[in-house]
């Protein structure tokens, strides 16, 4: 008889997050250039117009990677739901509070396939692991 291998983690071996190279990291401070000169030529010296634009613009962009506050809140209930409560590694309880949606693949972004919920201490192994923290 033939043992059966070992279940295999999908995400063992992740990389860590793309960085840009020296031209990317070029064309990338251009565009920033670009901008911020749009955003002081409409704020025309008001600096209360200035502040409003670059959060409205920063709150866009986050919101592009990881989605709205309301769609995580919704899939870390669903995940809760799925994972019957427990965290994903160890399988204990997770708390009331201060569980993580956690990315296997963080290109990939928050959708259903791609995250698990975790309790804090194994978020904390993995984002070691991950060489995050």
């Amino acid at each position: 008889m033939i043992d059966a291998p070992a279940p295999v983690d999908p995400h063992q071996d992740r990389q860590q997050n793309r960085r840009l190279t020296p031209d990317e990291h070029e064309s990338a401070r251009r565009i920033l250039e670009t901008t911020r000169a749009e955003m002081n030529g409409v704020a025309a010296g008001d600096r209360e117009l200035l502040f409003a634009l670059r959060r409205y613009i920063l709150n866009r962009l986050i919101h592009d990677e990881r989605g709205t506050p309301m769609q995580r809140r919704k899939l870390k209930q669903k995940k809760a739901a799925e994972q019957t409560g427990q965290c994903a590694i160890c399988g204990n309880p997770l708390p009331k509070r201060n569980s993580v949606l956690d990315r296997m693949v963080a290109v990939d972004g928050y959708t259903e396939a791609n995250t698990r919920l975790l309790c804090p201490e194994c978020d904390e192994s993995v984002q070691t692991e991950r060489k995050f923290s």
